[in-house]
């Protein structure tokens, strides 16, 4: 890629470039020109998405120590990155929804005085401008800007939305190349569409204020390598103006702003406007034994097993799992009434502690190739280390560094306080190609989309919740979907509750009022839509020594094969409970699992307990919703404590 100079539309800025400036068109050109004033970097490239340009980045962060290759012959073209351990995973907390008001974002309940808004933060537009008026300047002095058009969805699928990133981080750039599609076909597309609209991404690192002496010495005392401003970070969305800009941290939540900032937050109120679905969920492809094919998706809180189940191998002969996506869904009815869903990512970001051989073979195989590994272990024979990765992995035969650094890392050291020194960070990632996934589904790149005949909702529940139930309708299943508890995860760094509510496992992605979120999926149903089932599972159950009382992995498959039949109409495996429709006894096939299982308590309602879920229920919608509460939800919690009374 030859270089060129850039020069500004007033002709009073010139900056050395690479790439063809030529394709971008006024919004996109004065998009960044906008940024290039106001951040003041050094150079500017324009990615154009090839191989070559890649390995041209992956050279530069090497030789600043950013990466490091895996030299193990078991590894092609695979890296691991070390982040600064104050920039380790999504912030919550820092991650705010910016409208002109707080009605559009945070529903009447969590207004109140006195009321605890546990979903959406909001900030007025005007205030977060300020915020970023004291960050933003002059911050990628002495930077490359790279320029990234990305297409979240296939180019050129009517389902799909174009965004353009703009990064101080290399490391971003390679991601993204992973996790979407990037490059000169992009462009090409916006400029011959019908609509020149695309979603704005801005993205820094940051630096520390030099004005301020604590911020400087802090700033020194981080990881050189991984530049960050973890004391200022700010994630803001413009949903309004259909705009992100993210400061002061380079984790992939929070700066790869194709995923969850642009495939949740911002589409959540583009499906709004145009009348369909971005949602946290992953895409399967469900073979029965007959030959029979079903697409399903399904919604599980970060950390919780999606990916696990996206590359299932299943456990019964016959049956056969195919990958579409593993962790956001965008659906949308199609002319003829079927809910059709695409992955609008292109590359998975998984969780790589516990993933293993008996996890989740697929997986395994799959980071093997054309992989960035962050916060991981690194070996001294080339290759990465985890907790969970396998039992028979022999930590004697090598040195292991830690994700901290740790020359000489061993199983079972401890701090001076006494806390457990981990190998890899509970939430170090994988970020993986999904043309790399040997289970990847044909249709994953699909234009129109699969057709979505099953909705699963779950969540890490040790009681109360039993492995499967069935909604009784369409306005239940939302219920059920916003009725959602779970056990917490490492996913997020600033999380501190052990038990809480995960409605639709979009929690930490809603970005407008919640009561118009549920009455949109309650819109949803409409004459002549082939609606699809709902369903709600819970693996995580678990006995009086604390074991789980279901094997899961492989064996879910057993719970797919009751949904198949429960989908083809068969009543005579379900019995009606107050909670929905629960397998019977002999609905599920389990006597030949190699370890017994208590069907009795796996399916069991005990009323007492779905007394307390029901007043834990109530007690969170009401106070989240409070007059914004549709009526149609109001009327599922009523009619939820009826039946429990019965």
């Amino acid at each position: 890629m030859e270089s060129t100079m850039w020069t500004s539309k007033d002709g009073k800025l010139s900056l050395q470039s690479k790439g063809d400036f030529s394709l971008l068109n006024d919004a996109a050109s004065d998009f960044l020109e906008k940024y290039v004033k106001v951040c003041t970097p050094s150079e500017l490239h324009l990615c154009d998405g090839s191989d070559e340009e890649n390995k041209t980045l992956c050279d530069v962060m090497r030789s600043s120590g950013m990466i490091r290759p895996l030299t193990n012959k078991d590894y092609s073209n695979c890296w691991a990155v070390r982040t600064d351990p104050s920039d380790v995973a999504r912030l919550e907390s820092k991650t705010l929804i910016c409208t002109p008001e707080e009605s559009q974002v945070v529903a009447a309940g969590a207004r109140q005085p006195g009321k605890q808004n546990m979903l959406a933060k909001w900030m007025s537009e005007e205030q977060m401008d300020g915020c970023m008026k004291e960050r933003l300047p002059g911050c990628m002095n002495g930077r490359c800007m790279y320029i990234i058009p990305f297409s979240m969805g296939p180019v050129g699928s009517p389902l799909a939305k174009i965004g353009i990133q703009l990064t101080d981080s290399p490391y971003v750039v390679a991601s993204m190349r992973i996790m979407t599609r990037i490059g000169t076909s992009v462009l090409k597309c916006l400029n011959s569409s019908d609509s020149t609209e695309f979603v704005r991404c801005m993205h820094t690192v940051g630096r520390a204020d030099s004005t301020d002496p604590e911020q400087v010495r802090k700033a020194n005392l981080r990881l050189p390598t991984w530049a960050c401003d973890p004391d200022r970070v700010l994630i803001a969305h413009y949903p309004l103006r259909r705009e992100i800009v993210s400061y002061g941290s380079g984790y992939g939540g929070n700066s790869l702003l194709g995923k969850k900032c642009f495939a949740l937050r911002i589409a959540s109120w583009i499906g709004r406007d145009e009348g369909w679905l971005a949602e946290h969920m992953l895409i399967m492809r469900v073979k029965n034994p007959e030959g029979k094919v079903r697409y399903v998706a399904a919604a599980f809180p970060s950390a919780c097993g999606k990916t696990n189940l996206a590359m299932m191998e299943p456990s019964l002969p016959g049956w056969e799992v195919k990958c579409v996506g593993d962790d956001i869904a965008w659906m949308k009815f199609d002319s003829e009434g079927r809910l059709r869903a695409i992955n609008p990512e292109n590359g998975f970001f998984g969780v790589a502690p516990g993933t293993s051989q008996k996890t989740n073979p697929n997986a395994l195989d799959m980071v093997h190739r054309n992989t960035i590994f962050t916060n991981v272990a690194f070996t001294e024979r080339g290759d990465v280390y985890w907790e969970g990765m396998d039992p028979s992995y022999d930590l004697n035969s090598t040195k292991v560094i830690s994700w901290q650094g740790i020359p000489y890392w061993k199983q079972g050291m401890r701090t001076m306080d006494g806390d457990k020194i981990n190998a890899a960070h509970p939430n170090s990632r994988f970020c993986t190609p999904l043309s790399e996934c040997k289970v990847a589904d044909p249709l994953y790149n699909s234009a129109e989309g699969v057709p979505i005949d099953a909705i699963i909702f779950g969540g890490r529940r040790p009681d109360t919740v039993p492995l499967v139930y069935q909604s009784f309708d369409w306005a239940h299943g939302v219920f059920l979907g916003s009725a959602m508890r779970s056990e917490t995860t490492k996913a997020a760094a600033d999380v501190t509750d052990k038990m809480r509510n995960d409605p639709f496992a979009m929690r930490p992605f809603f970005s407008y009022n919640f009561g118009g979120y549920l009455q949109h999926w309650l819109d949803m149903e409409k004459t002549g839509r082939q609606m699809p089932g709902i369903f709600h599972v819970n693996w995580f159950l678990r006995g009086e020594q604390n074991e789980f009382l279901w094997p899961g992995f492989g064996e879910n498959v057993r719970i797919l094969e009751w949904m198949f039949k429960r989908l083809d109409g068969d009543d005579s495996i379900a019995r009606s409970t107050p909670i929905g429709m629960v397998p019977t006894n002999d609905g599920l096939r389990y006597s030949d699992l190699s370890k017994s299982v208590d069907m009795d308590r796996l399916l069991n309602v005990d009323p007492q307990l779905w007394s307390k879920e029901e007043e834990a229920i109530r007690s969170f919608l009401e106070g989240q919703l409070g007059t914004d509460c549709p009526a149609g939800i109001t009327a599922q919690l009523e009619s939820l404590k009826q039946r429990l009374a019965q």
